[in-house]
């Protein structure tokens, strides 16, 4: 049987949003601690977004393996949850009267460039010691950087679906499967007891009638025939 019904799964730290959303969580953390005042509400909030895109991500990629619908879904609430959270830097920036880069200015093309290329391991520094004003627009870009990898990875998640279907697909033709290598098994066997060439050829031309006979109940369930001749 060569249909796979749990397929390869849990591989979200190959992801590049999983990577990305991990800076984003860790990030999160540090500028919380570094910037906000201890008690306010907007810690938890900002966090909790941050863990939530992350986590979605993971459980999206482990429920991979039964339901390409909850990946899918999962995959929508993480990237909902980091637009969330790109809402609270824009807010951040603006409550406290700092600038928010343009895209394709020279402070914007850089935090891009950091963005893309950058690991926690080099990007720590910047969270740790930079200002309030470099550390937001850092984050806002990694966050956008990250909800448009996202939507790509939606679009191709639903497209994959649409053309493979998801397990109750993969079950059914396993089955079907299943089933035609028994039938293969019961015919060569039905095959294998004729005692000579004539009793050989008449046990085919049954068998053959008879697959013929299935052949037209499908079609005519299916509604295949064509109308009769008026």
């Amino acid at each position: 049987m060569s249909t796979q019904i749990i397929l390869p799964h849990g591989g979200y730290r190959g992801l590049l949003t999983y990577r990305k959303s991990d800076i984003i969580f860790q990030g999160t953390v540090v500028f919380t601690r570094r910037f906000l005042h201890q008690g306010d509400r907007t810690i938890d909030q900002m966090v909790q977004a941050a863990r939530s895109g992350k986590q979605n991500i993971i459980e999206g990629s482990e429920a991979s393996a039964t339901s390409k619908e909850t990946e899918i879904k999962l995959t929508n609430v993480a990237k909902a949850s980091l637009e969330e959270l790109l809402e609270d830097y824009l807010d951040y920036l603006k409550t406290h009267q700092l600038a928010e880069w343009a895209k394709n200015s020279e402070k914007g093309l850089a935090a891009r460039r950091l963005g893309r290329e950058g690991t926690w391991e080099t990007l720590q520094p910047h969270f740790e010691k930079k200002s309030s004003e470099v550390t937001a627009n850092l984050m806002v870009s990694l966050i956008r950087q990250c909800t448009y990898l996202l939507a790509r990875q939606i679009a191709h998640l639903e497209e994959d679906f649409k053309r493979h279907g998801g397990i109750r697909e993969r079950m059914y033709a396993a089955r079907n499967e299943a089933r035609a290598e028994d039938w293969g098994k019961v015919a060569y066997s039905r095959l294998a007891g004729a005692n000579s060439t004539a009793e050989l050829d008449a046990k085919l031309m049954a068998m053959t009638a008879e697959l013929r006979r299935m052949a037209f109940s499908i079609k005519k369930r299916k509604g295949w025939l064509p109308p009769p001749s008026p």
